[in-house]
């Protein structure tokens, strides 16, 4: 059996559909609840890395010192180790970070449904090979990635957001969207305080019925993007053979 560690920055940002993922390939996952106290593990046991999102942001260290020896675990996984890992939202900017690349509050805050494009390099990249040059995804983010990391590839950008994924080599991938959303967790989110205030900031007021109406009859078409990254991504790694 294989296992994948998780790291967790809050209850309501869980892996949603890589769940069923891990499930079907027997790989086991194991959390690390970080904004609770919990430590970081040793690494050696573990076959992938899947770092979640949050209401953080990198720049936080004296807030939440945890994320110190977070970025550092990811570092040594990613640069040293170089085995699987997944980020989402915050974990993509905290892979960024933790390779040397940077990470500011977000020209424009992206909160709801918009436009993804593959760029010229994604399009050719292994991890995003079989997707469509373009995709409707799911956004909630008020910080993005100024900088990639040197040896990075920018797979994808949005009108607003230049760095919307990232890959190192063909075993990691950073993603600013939600690829792990399901209907459960638009539940979840809109019951963090300030969810529903920040979206109709962003799309004006009732915007989240808006958001329901739209979303859901785009879920299966998030879900095969998300999918087909998970496959190639453990393809590509060797997790399944």
């Amino acid at each position: 059996m294989k296992r994948a560690l998780i790291f967790q920055h809050m209850d309501h940002d869980h892996p949603g559909r890589f769940l069923d993922y891990f499930a079907e390939d027997h790989i086991i996952p194991e959390f690390v609840r970080l904004w609770e106290g919990q430590e970081i593990p040793p690494l050696a046991p573990y076959d992938l890395l899947f770092v979640l999102g949050g209401k953080q942001d990198t720049w936080q260290e004296a807030d939440f010192p945890w994320m110190r020896a977070e970025k550092a675990a990811i570092g040594e996984w990613v640069r040293h180790r170089a085995k699987p890992y997944v980020g989402i939202c915050l974990g993509h900017q905290l892979l960024c970070e933790a390779l040397g690349g940077q990470v500011g509050l977000a020209k424009a805050q992206e909160v709801g449904v918009f436009d993804l494009a593959l760029t010229e390099e994604g399009l050719r990249h292994k991890l995003f090979e079989g997707l469509s040059p373009r995709h409707k995804v799911m956004q909630w983010h008020f910080a993005e990635v100024t900088q990639a990391p040197q040896g990075a590839t920018v797979l994808a950008s949005s009108e607003s957001t230049a760095i919307q994924a990232i890959a190192l080599d063909h075993h990691a991938i950073g993603t600013q969207f939600h690829c792990e959303f399901t209907p459960q967790s638009m539940g979840g989110w809109s019951s963090l305080p300030g969810y529903i205030e920040a979206l109709e900031r962003a799309k004006g007021a009732g915007a989240y019925p808006r958001l329901l109406e739209e979303a859901f009859p785009l879920m299966p078409g998030m879900g095969a993007m998300t999918r087909r990254i998970y496959d190639n991504l453990i393809t590509a790694t060797g997790l399944r053979r």
